[in-house]
């Protein structure tokens, strides 16, 4: 088991000062981040900080401004929030904020280019390419072969996401993801879903999950009360290593700074293949990054705690709760 001990010498809540929790927004993940924002507003209260819920309009900047906001705790999911938009009005504006600046929430957020940038460095990612016609789809679908999945390039939580396995259902998938932007079609990986969560850099046991009907979809995730989660994943010690390490390796070339969580799927030989980097992970009662959290001896509290803690000057965070840089991990058996 992996194990995160709390610094005993906390940052305190009133550190903090006055703190927006922005959540909402415009983008099709609008009720999840809405439920991820109650959590994390409500555990940051609980915990005697000076939090106030702040339903983000394109007035934003404007609203945390005239509010005498100290920093922000940002759980947008989706465009609009986490794909550096926000993060660059609140620069400019000059209030701390949770998560990755500018430029690596535009890059996580873009699937097709996250993959691309991420593979030059060696990091395994399924086969895809970017399409914006449907007869192009159909090429992609025959250079790769069937299955495969199509998605949105730029949208979060399986949101018009279709695994295709019949080429009668390559245009309905194709329309249903076109209606988000522009479409990115991947060979399907056949094994496990597995997780990676990062906070402050240091990586978190690992999550799989399942769903009882179909794919890990909106509905399995947010929705669904039977979607099995197995953390620590019940994966060896060589491939539970080399996740994490890719894990890590992703974060960095993608820039990602505060936390993060990113997605793998694992083929028919076990070998894990680079999905997606979320910058802005749920934080519902059915999300992935809590529940690994817990694994390591973070409750939810400590995590939105640790998490604001990143918005803190370096030196006001010299004592500030971190996850333990070492990761130790037990074999699992299957048996």
């Amino acid at each position: 088991m992996n194990e995160a001990l709390l610094n005993s010498k906390a940052v305190t809540a009133e550190q903090f000062g006055k703190v927006a929790v922005v959540m909402g927004g415009w983008s099709a993940e609008r009720e999840v981040s809405l439920m991820s924002g109650q959590q994390i507003f409500d555990a940051l209260s609980g915990a005697g900080v000076d939090a106030h819920p702040v339903d983000a309009g394109r007035d934003i900047v404007t609203v945390l401004t005239t509010g005498g906001f100290d920093r922000a705790f940002l759980i947008l999911h989706g465009r609009g929030g986490e794909d550096g938009l926000v993060q660059a009005a609140l620069e400019l504006a000059g209030i701390p904020y949770t998560g990755t600046g500018v430029l690596g929430s535009a890059l996580c957020m873009d699937k097709w280019r996250a993959k691309a940038l991420v593979s030059l460095q060696g990091v395994s990612t399924p086969a895809a390419q970017l399409v914006n016609q449907l007869s192009d789809a159909l090429a992609v679908v025959s250079e790769l072969g069937l299955p495969v999945v199509i998605k949105p390039t730029s949208e979060g939580s399986s949101i018009g996401v279709s695994i295709v396995r019949d080429s009668s259902q390559v245009a309905p998938a194709f329309e249903l993801a076109s209606d988000y932007g522009s479409v990115l079609v991947e060979k399907f990986m056949s094994g496990a879903e597995v997780t990676a969560g990062i906070v402050n850099g240091h990586v978190l046991p690992l999550v799989s999950m399942r769903a009882a009907e179909g794919f890990y979809d909106y509905h399995a995730k947010y929705i669904a009360e039977d979607t099995e989660y197995v953390c620590p994943a019940l994966l060896d010690i060589n491939t539970t290593a080399n996740i994490q390490t890719m894990a890590l390796k992703v974060y960095n070339v993608l820039g990602c700074t505060g936390w993060a969580r990113v997605d793998f799927m694992l083929d028919e030989h076990d070998v894990a293949h680079f999905i997606e980097c979320n910058t802005a992970p749920g934080m519902t009662s059915h999300s992935l990054l809590p529940v690994a959290a817990k694994e390591s001896g973070l409750d939810f509290g400590a995590l939105c705690m640790q998490i604001l803690a990143t918005t803190l000057p370096e030196q006001d965070t010299t004592t500030s709760p971190s996850v333990s840089t070492s990761v130790k991990v037990e074999q699992v058996s299957n048996e």
